[in-house]
C-alpha cells in the first residue's frame, strides 16, 4: 500500500508563513492535482513531500512510514521537474538507468527495466542519444522513464509540462494520466493550470494564499465551489460574480443588476437584507429565459462553434457570457437571462458557499 499522509504541515521562512497547517490524505493509486496561482504554497508542499524542504510543524508519512526528517533518497519517490533535469552527457539509455546503478542494481536488471519502460513510453529509438538530439515532449518522455524505472512508491510532478508548446501539453498530459492508471502508482502532481487539474486528478487541492481552499474531485470542485476563490479559479472563461441581498425569507436573492432570482434548491439562512455574492458561469448564461438583463458589450470574441462575450450591464457589474453560434458586435445592447437554477451562492463577507 502506497499512501501519503500530510498532518498539519506548515512552513515558515522567517516571519513569512507559507502554509498554514495543511492536512492531506491520499490513497493508494490515487492521483492528487495540487492547483493555485503563483505564490500559494503548492510548490513548497511538493518539496516538502519530496523531502528538499523541512516543515516547520507537522509530519510526512509514505506507506505508513514517518518520513518529515528522512533525505529525499531514503523516501522511496520519484520527481519528474519542469525542467527535465537529464544529464546533457549521458544517452538516454543512461539517463534512465542512473538511478539503478548508483543503487547497484545488476546490469542485466539495469537492462531489462530500461527495455520495458522505453517500449511504455515509445522511446525505444531514442536510447543512444544525447537530451540535445530530442525534442521537448521526446526529453520529458526521458524524465518519466527515468521516473517509473525505479519502481517508487509515490511519483512527484513539478509542473512537467509547463516548457511544452499548447498541442504537446494536450498529447503529453493525456500520456501522463494513462501511465498512471496503468502502473498504479501513487501520485502527487503541481500546476497552475486548471485544465491540466481537472483532466488528470482524481481529487483537486485548490490552493490559497498557503491553504487548502477546497479538497474535492474535480466535478465537485466545479459543480459547487468551497468559496469565491475556488469558484473564480476553476472554470474558463471565469465565474461571473454578482452583488445581491437576501430576499424572500430567504427563497430568493434580489441583484444589485435588477432580476429577482428565487432559488430552486431552497431558502439560504439569513434575514432578508443580507449580502450575498451570486456566481453564475458565462456557459449558464442563456439568449433566453425568465430572468433578463441588458449587457453592453465590450469585446466579442468568436471561437467558431460558440462565441465568448464580454459586456457590462446597467449596475456596472462585468458579465462574460459563453453563447452558441455567433452574436452582434461589440458595441451594441444584448438581451441575455440568469438561470436561478444554475445560481452558485456565497456569503458577500466570508466568500463561503452557502448552500440551503
Amino acid at each position: 500500500m502506497s499512501t501519503l499522509s500530510l498532518s498539519g504541515i506548515t512552513k515558515s521562512f522567517g516571519a513569512t508563513t507559507v502554509l498554514h497547517g495543511i492536512d492531506l490524505a491520499v490513497a493508494d493509486g490515487e492521483m492528487i492535482v495540487i492547483v493555485g496561482a503563483s505564490g500559494c504554497g503548492k510548490s513548497t508542499l511538493l518539496r516538502i513531500v519530496a523531502g528538499l524542504e523541512t516543515p516547520t510543524t507537522g509530519q510526512v508519512a509514505i506507506a505508513g512510514r514517518e518520513v518529515t526528517q528522512l533525505e529525499p533518497a531514503d523516501r522511496d519517490i520519484a520527481m519528474v521537474f519542469q525542467n527535465y533535469a537529464l544529464y546533457p552527457h549521458m544517452t538516454v539509455a543512461q539517463n534512465m538507468a542512473y538511478g539503478l546503478r548508483i543503487r547497484g542494481t545488476p546490469k542485466p536488471e539495469i537492462a531489462r527495466r530500461v527495455h520495458e519502460t522505453a517500449t511504455l513510453l515509445g522511446i525505444q529509438p531514442l536510447l543512444e542519444r544525447k537530451p540535445r538530439q530530442l525534442s521537448g515532449g521526446q526529453r520529458q518522455r526521458v524524465a518519466m522513464g527515468r521516473a517509473i524505472i525505479r519502481e517508487p512508491r509515490l511519483f512527484l510532478f513539478d509542473e512537467p509540462l509547463s516548457n511544452l508548446d499548447a498541442k504537446l501539453r494536450v498529447q503529453m498530459r493525456g500520456e501522463i494520466r494513462r501511465l498512471q492508471q496503468r502502473l498504479g502508482v501513487t501520485s502527487l502532481y503541481v500546476t497552475h493550470d486548471q485544465v491540466e487539474a481537472m483532466t488528470l486528478g482524481d481529487r483537486l487541492v485548490v490552493m490559497h494564499q498557503g491553504r487548502a481552499a477546497q479538497v474535492a474531485s474535480p466535478m465537485e470542485v466545479w459543480s459547487r465551489p468551497a468559496d469565491t476563490y475556488v469558484a473564480g479559479f476553476i472554470g474558463s472563461p471565469a465565474m461571473n460574480f454578482l452583488a445581491g441581498t437576501l430576499a424572500e425569507d430567504g427563497a430568493a436573492v434580489q441583484l444589485r443588476a435588477g432580476p429577482l432570482l428565487r432559488f430552486t434548491d431552497g431558502p439560504r439562512p439569513g434575514g432578508n437584507g443580507r449580502p450575498l455574492t451570486i456566481g453564475l458561469r458565462p456557459e449558464h448564461v442563456l439568449r433566453a429565459g425568465a430572468a433578463p438583463v441588458a449587457v453592453l458589450l465590450d469585446l466579442v470574441e468568436p471561437l467558431g462553434s460558440e462565441t465568448v462575450l464580454h459586456g457590462r450591464l446597467a449596475s456596472g457589474e462585468v458579465l462574460t457570457a459563453r453563447l452558441p453560434g455567433m452574436v452582434p458586435a461589440a458595441g451594441t445592447q444584448l438581451e441575455l437571462h440568469l438561470p436561478a437554477e444554475a445560481l452558485h451562492v456565497f456569503d458577500a463577507e466570508t466568500g463561503r458557499r452557502l448552500d440551503a
